[in-house]
């Protein structure tokens, strides 16, 4: 007597064999596409969101003769006229605290000359979300004064503590009013 065996099943269950041996090793190249997929996303947002916000902060600064616009998300110097002389301006660290917002505020000679002793003032306020634009009327203002230093520098480095705004909140920062502590009297024509 003959015996006779099916095929077909048998091979259906070395294909389901193989298919659960194949899937886990291949599971975990899915998921480290998957994560890759996610962070480029992520880095395509953020890289979206600091140019609008450059192009923003060149269209603010294209308009502005006495003070320099830095919007937080834009990780850009911005180069402002003043007594000093040039100076390039940005902002970094903006970070959560207690009542506010604290950042560091970079000023440093375009021509690498040294800073004196000056003073200036910063203002800071939410951007309108429908247009784009600061909103002034609730904004607020702080004067800032340098000291001297004993050493020459060519950059000094500000800490600000901004009261009332979170830094989700704090659409802009306006540094204006760059006065050297010890300028000669402009004098008359």
């Amino acid at each position: 007597m003959a015996i006779k065996v099916k095929m077909k099943p048998l091979w259906a269950m070395v294909a389901v064999m193989l298919a659960g041996c194949t899937a886990p090793a291949q599971q975990p190249e899915l998921n480290k596409l998957h994560n890759q997929v996610g962070k480029l996303n992520s880095e395509m947002r953020q890289l979206t969101t600091q140019a609008a916000s450059l192009e923003q902060q060149n269209m603010l600064n294209s308009g502005s003769e006495n003070g320099a616009w830095l919007l937080p998300a834009t990780n850009t110097a911005v180069p402002l006229k003043s007594q000093l002389g040039e100076v390039r301006l940005s902002l970094s660290h903006v970070e959560s605290e207690a009542n506010g917002t604290r950042a560091v505020l970079h000023i440093r000679s375009a021509a690498e000359n040294t800073l004196p002793a000056f003073s200036f003032q910063v203002e800071w306020g939410e951007m309108d979300a429908t247009t784009g634009k600061p909103l002034q009327a609730a904004s607020q203002s702080q004067a800032i004064s340098i000291a001297d230093s004993l050493l020459p520098r060519s950059e000094i480095t500000v800490p600000l503590r901004l009261s009332n705004i979170s830094p989700e909140q704090l659409g802009y920062l306006r540094v204006h009013d760059i006065v050297a502590k010890n300028a000669p009297p402009a004098s008359a024509p």
